[in-house]
């Protein structure tokens, strides 16, 4: 058999076949509490999973598997008959054959705790020795913890059954089967009621001594129908001092009211449970009525305005899964973008008119579709409906494209056939596929008959192509200094000649009383083709700047004439519009990254005008993309001086920031990530000391560890420092700052322990494995990291044939060498992809996008 990957062929052969009529599930966890059994030896911990799948097949007599991947199997009994587990499980798939028309397959099996984020996570808290668990599952590791059918389109109920140690909160998707009961040898027993027909990949435990908030959202229904939510928000005990779930339940019953309001189809899981967990791995997973979360979105510190938009956009991201992709999924990974797509732009969508985070679309514009852009450019690009061969195909589809790009495709599907259209769209097809699987032709079905447009042209344009489009405005004027003609120019760039539809509105700028950029004309049009002639703007009077998709409408890269480019160049923060600026930001941006403008004169544009950026997560942005052209893209021989320019820039900001705001703050972390000199060393020195003060400047325990890595990076710092610190934050985030800390020194030592921890050993959690990556990778430390080049290439098949996909990942991504950014390390890249044509696709594709961002790297600095 062909191992833990599942081929899209093998999925449709399965489905056609078999229909599932339920799954009852009963996990034993009590084992995650004390020592390992006795005898385990270096074997995994374990707990045992017990699971009976009724199910039909269509054709009797024929064969199939079941998935499963566990260290050992008890029994396993189909139809009454017990067959040899060592005959029938080979690790990752049961056998089944001869099957009659209706079957019982019966599973008892010994499934190990993950320390890897994947399957059922056990995480022991190291502050006060408490054990958590969570699942996680997407695409495919429910496997993991029970015996199934792991596809999407093979739905069923599930009831579950947790023994686990008394006085644990227990959590799945349905609501708890009454009170829990006394467990035979000690525990409680805790039954679920069935849930609807779901997926195996949304199915969810939760279980620990978890802090519990609850709240509930009621709604009066048409017909006087009360929908009564019950509403939990869980995080771990030793965070409870900073759990703000007032917040939390506030954005959710927003939501709610929100997608009620529009999907017109009530909330259809009974309870809305969001657990906060430990070393997890995604942002949020949307498991129907029981939604986790990464515990990073609990404050330990102060935080921008922008992360906690962020938080919210992600927790109504979530919520409208439970109709996108939970109520109605997608047939198989191909269609992953029917919920991923729909989530993000849903997310913003009801962040915007349902929450104070009025600025979401700006948010989106700046930030999400960078992510987009990024992506669509790599060698991996792919259409939003992507062509998803296997499970390994479909981990790494969950980017950009998908996210991102979808979503802006979507809201330019808005524009293009209107909000009420698209809307009713979406009601059609929730009563018409509730509890189903879907494909994008189900979609675009509804979508044409709400809108009466020509959706399949639509979709052959915008979801079944690659690339992004390059919009550039050219503007004839007269003697004058009117406007005879305003062209739209549109080209495709690289490999991928797509010339699309889109809707777009031009703005004309122009310098006002006190030097005040304004848009004074705006006309909206349908771009199409090479060329298109902007009609209603004839006349106007000569602007200062055009700027091309204002107001964000298409998904598109933002050009500029000659004119406009020299306009942003002396005036980017006189624009007054915030979206109309974040748009500027975002295109001389993209003109960084594709070697069209220096990276100096961005970094320029940063250090003169990023202080008067009044968007909070514009500005974190700015911060995060200077950072990149300081490390990637200006050129070697002007890193230290560009260095030192946005340090002394950085710190002035910070000098001249409002006392306390979150500006200031940004500024100030933004400031420890460039420090370099004696003197920015010693002002980090005295504001963790507390010998030097920046009036506002609250140095919490987030904000120490940020100046000690900056600190311990650049030597001025060592390991007693460090350990002083975690003396000082004992618990699972100073852990994990102090792993990052501790690899971030100036050593070689360090680094060859640090590569030792990763690349030789799986003793790590993913949540060490990352903050040890991320400690190894120091932009200063160029050297002693350059041995590692070589042995990167030389170990990636083992590391991609041995790991987990969630490590394999990390590993190959973060340790691929992009600091040793030459042509040597460029042919070193292409001389592995040469002559590895058979390795994994997916572990090729990372390395694949790896080697595009580093030629990237390279023509920038070529530039410079």
């Amino acid at each position: 058999m062909p191992g833990e990957n599942l081929s899209r062929e093998e999925a449709r052969e399965r489905a056609a076949i078999l229909s599932v009529d339920r799954y009852d599930v009963a996990l034993d966890v009590r084992s995650a509490v004390g020592p390992a059994a006795a005898g385990d030896g270096a074997g995994p911990r374990t707990f045992r999973s017990t699971t009976v799948i009724d199910f039909r097949c269509s054709r009797p007599g024929a064969s199939t598997f079941a998935d499963l991947i566990a260290p050992s199997v008890t029994a396993v009994r189909l139809n009454g008959r017990d067959l040899d587990p060592a005959a029938v499980f080979d690790g990752a798939r049961i056998a089944l054959e001869n099957l009659e028309a209706r079957n019982t397959l019966v599973v008892d099996a010994d499934c190990a705790y993950s320390r890897t984020g994947e399957g059922l996570h056990r995480f022991e808290d190291p502050e006060d020795g408490e054990v958590y668990l969570y699942t996680q599952y997407e695409p495919a590791d429910s496997r993991r913890v029970f015996a199934n059918f792991e596809q999407p389109d093979l739905k069923a109920p599930f009831t579950f059954q947790v023994t686990a140690p008394e006085g644990w909160t227990v959590l799945s998707n349905g609501a708890a089967d009454g009170e829990p009961q006394p467990a035979e040898g000690g525990g409680q027993v805790v039954r679920f009621v069935p849930t609807q027909p779901i997926s195996t990949y949304i199915t969810a435990v939760v279980a620990g001594p978890y802090h519990v908030e609850r709240d509930h959202y009621a709604r009066t229904l048409d017909g006087a129908a009360v929908l009564d939510i019950p509403l939990s928000a869980l995080c771990r005990k030793s965070l409870a001092r900073y759990f703000d779930a007032d917040e939390i339940f506030d954005v959710t019953k927003q939501g709610l009211d929100f997608f009620h309001d529009h999907f017109d189809y009530p909330y259809p899981f009974g309870k809305y449970d969001q657990a906060f967990v430990p070393e997890y791995n995604l942002g949020a997973m949307e498991n129907p009525g029981c939604v986790t979360f990464r515990e990073e979105f609990i404050y330990r510190g102060k935080v921008t305005r922008a992360a906690y938009e962020g938080r919210a956009n992600v927790v109504l991201h979530e919520m409208s899964h439970m109709w996108f992709g939970d109520l109605v999924t997608m047939r198989w990974w191909d269609d992953l973008w029917l919920k991923e797509s729909f989530a993000d732009f849903m997310g913003s969508f009801s962040l915007v008119e349902a929450t104070r985070y009025a600025e979401g679309w700006i948010t989106f514009a700046n930030r999400r579709k960078a992510w987009a852009y990024r992506a669509d450019q790599l060698p991996s690009t792919h259409p939003v409906v992507a062509d998803i061969r296997d499970l390994e195909d479909a981990k790494l589809n969950f980017d950009g494209i998908t996210y991102s790009k979808g979503a802006a495709v979507l809201k330019q599907l808005v524009a293009y056939v209107g909000r009420d259209a698209f809307l009713e769209a979406a009601r059609r097809y929730f009563k018409r596929h509730a509890y189903g699987n879907t494909t994008l032709d189900d979609l675009l079905t509804v979508l044409a008959e709400t809108s009466g447009r020509d959706m399949a042209a639509w979709s052959r344009s915008w979801l079944e192509t690659s690339g992004v489009n390059s919009l550039t405005p050219q503007a004839v004027y007269d003697a004058q200094d009117r406007v005879t003609e305003l062209t739209v120019l549109q080209t495709a760039d690289g490999p991928h000649p797509e010339l699309r539809p889109h809707r777009v509105a031009v703005g004309l700028y122009r310098r006002g009383a006190g030097g005040a950029l304004e848009r004074y004309a705006r006309a909206e049009a349908d771009v199409a083709g090479p060329s298109t002639v902007i009609a209603e703007l004839a006349g106007q009077e000569r602007p200062d700047l055009i700027l091309v998709n204002d107001d964000d409408l298409t998904y598109c890269k933002i050009r500029f004439d000659d004119t406009s480019l020299e306009t942003l160049r002396a005036h980017l923060g006189d624009l007054t519009d915030p979206m109309a600026r974040a748009l500027s930001w975002a295109a001389v941006w993209n003109l960084t990254r594709d070697a069209l403008m220096p990276a100096r004169d961005y970094l320029d544009l940063v250090l003169r005008f990023g202080g008067r950026e009044t968007d909070i997560g514009v500005l974190q942005s700015l911060h995060q993309q200077a950072r990149t052209a300081l490390t990637h893209y200006v050129a070697p021989g002007g890193r230290e001086e560009a260095g030192r320019a946005l340090a002394e820039g950085a710190l002035r900001e910070l000098r001249l920031a409002e006392p306390g705001s979150g500006h200031q703050l940004a500024w100030a972390r933004f400031f420890a990530a460039v420090a370099a000199s004696p003197a920015d060393l010693q002002l980090l020195h005295g504001l963790l000391d507390g010998s030097a003060k920046i009036d506002g400047l609250e140095v919490d325990q987030e904000l120490r560890w940020t100046f000690l890595e900056t600190l311990v990076a650049q030597g001025a710092a060592d390991a007693a420092a460090v350990a002083a610190e975690r003396a000082r934050d004992d618990t699972a985030s100073g852990h994990r700052h102090e792993v990052r800390c501790l690899a971030a020194r100036p050593s070689a030592q360090v680094k060859a322990e640090a590569w030792a921890q990763v690349v030789e050993s799986d003793r790590l959690s993913n949540a060490l494995v990352e903050a040890t990556i991320a400690g190894f990778a120091q932009p200063g430390q160029r050297e002693l990291v350059a041995p590692y080049a070589r042995p990167y290439f030389a170990v990636l098949e083992e590391i991609w044939a041995t790991r987990s996909i969630e490590i394999g990942m990390a590993v190959v991504r973060g340790l691929f060498p992009d600091l040793q950014d030459d042509p040597a390390t460029l042919d070193a890249a292409d001389a592995w992809l040469d002559a590895h044509p058979d390795a994994a696709p997916a572990l090729r594709r990372l390395v694949l996008e790896s080697r595009d961002d580093l030629a990237r790297s390279l023509r920038a600095q070529a530039l410079a």
